[in-house]
């Protein structure tokens, strides 16, 4: 599974730490699956599918598939019929929720003050990490 993840971010291109970062968790979907995950707990695919109405089921399982990869994501697969699939974060992907805090009241208050953007409704909730 490394040798996947060091070709996938082409570690060789990788000149800091925060290049790091971001070729793990950057991209339009990353971040919003790892908020979600943080934020309200373990999910399973359609419940993501729901709470990120504009990402197509392709992109979804892509992005999980790579956040599972590069062990921020951990999937577990029920023996049941239907099949049952859940999505939690696994200690390096929580270790990512403080920042993930910070980076969504940032732009909160980016947004309110410079584009004077009202903030949506998700700023009155509180930062729980999960698991405690």
């Amino acid at each position: 599974m490394a040798k996947d993840i060091r070709s996938r971010i082409e570690i060789d291109q990788i000149n800091c730490e925060k290049e790091l970062t971001l070729a793990l968790i950057g991209g339009k979907w990353k971040l919003i699956i790892l908020w979600h995950l943080g934020i309200e707990g373990t999910k399973r695919f359609s419940e993501l599918q729901k709470l990120i109405p504009h990402i197509t089921q392709k992109i979804l399982t892509n992005q999980l598939r790579e956040l599972e990869e590069d062990r921020l994501v951990e999937r577990t697969v029920y023996p049941v019929v239907p099949p049952k699939v859940e999505y939690k974060l696994t200690s390096h992907g929580e270790s990512l929720v403080p920042i993930l805090r910070l980076m969504y009241d940032w732009g909160k208050d980016y947004g309110e003050q410079v584009l004077g953007r009202v903030s949506q409704p998700m700023a009155a909730i509180p930062f729980q990490p999960v698991g405690k």
